[in-house]
């Protein structure tokens, strides 16, 4: 994909920048290959070991974005190649969203938005009622300091919250659960903020959904590979899940037609961190990481895989 517009004149600026030319003119990139120190990525990124061996020189993986799953850091660790990406400037924008994904979903929102542009107001009269988010049972998937913001956000609108992640986090006031089945047992709303990757995939089944049940609500602003989306159709579409609010999914940009035909889901295009002050946040602190490398200082702000900071 192409760089993002905020962060290819921030680029340009201060390198060589070779976009995409290993896709867009394989016979150009090979004559620049061995001279590569860097790479920018976004967080849909993919950069594998192939892609690394043909660069000799590469230093550093700048990723724009909280996640880097797409990239192999354990390949990128045995050649000593840094990998970066942007955590905390993006917290309270994906925060903000996943509440506004609660109260979307839970007050129809976008049902009552068309309930009024489409002239249903008049013809049909009041819509069905709602259910209420204030006061209910919050469980968090994952609190690291996205879902800490969430958390804080969420006792703003008097819900109880707990969470669960692999070990407890004994600096976190909120109830640790032991799984992800009995974390969405124990509430009305599952939020999913979890990394992605192997060690997270489909971690949302069939089961979890079974347990959240046909009141609940399942909202994901992590990413698709988290939750399994055909079981998450096959549950909506027979009442065993209540509702889904969704920013991410597991094939973006495709996504099902099943899953946007059903009318208790609320979709959004993967905008958790969109708006310009969090983009352009983003991309300064990617050219920052890219800049320390270059110029032999420590990186800003590499992936949790490198124990220490690797300098040169």
């Amino acid at each position: 994909m192409p760089l993002p517009p905020l962060l290819a004149p921030l680029l340009r600026e201060a390198f060589t920048v070779h976009d995409r030319l290993h896709l867009l003119d394989p016979a150009a990139f090979e004559l620049i290959a061995p001279r590569v120190r860097g790479i920018a990525a976004s967080g849909e990124s993919k950069v594998g070991a192939e892609l690394m061996d043909r660069l000799p020189a590469l230093e550093i993986i700048s990723v724009m974005g909280v996640g880097y799953d797409g990239i192999d850091v354990a390949a990128a660790k045995a050649r000593g190649v840094v990998v970066t990406h942007t955590p905390d400037v993006l917290n309270d924008d994906v925060a903000d969203l996943a509440l506004g994904l609660m109260l979307a979903a839970s007050r129809r929102l976008v049902a009552a938005d068309r309930h009024v542009r489409e002239g249903l107001w008049p013809a049909q009269g009041p819509m069905p009622l709602a259910r209420k988010l204030s006061g209910a049972r919050l469980g968090i998937l994952g609190m690291g300091r996205i879902g800490q913001a969430i958390a804080r956000r969420a006792l703003a609108f008097d819900m109880t919250v707990a969470y669960h992640t692999r070990t407890p986090k004994p600096e976190v006031p909120y109830p640790h659960v032991a799984s992800a089945v009995e974390l969405a047992r124990q509430c009305d709303v599952l939020c999913v903020i979890t990394p992605g990757g192997a060690a997270t995939k489909h971690l949302v089944n069939a089961e979890v959904m079974n347990a959240l049940g046909p009141q609940g609500l399942l909202v994901n602003v992590a990413r698709g590979s988290v939750v399994d989306e055909a079981a998450l159709i096959e549950a909506l579409e027979q009442g065993r899940l209540g509702a889904a609010a969704l920013d991410v999914f597991e094939q973006e940009p495709q996504v099902p037609e099943r899953l946007r035909a059903l009318p208790q889901v609320t979709l959004s295009p993967h905008i958790g961190s969109a708006t310009t002050a969090t983009r352009q946040a983003m991309a300064g602190l990617a050219v920052d990481n890219l800049k320390a490398k270059a110029s032999g200082q420590a990186v800003v702000t590499a992936v949790p895989e490198y124990k220490r900071v690797i300098q040169n």
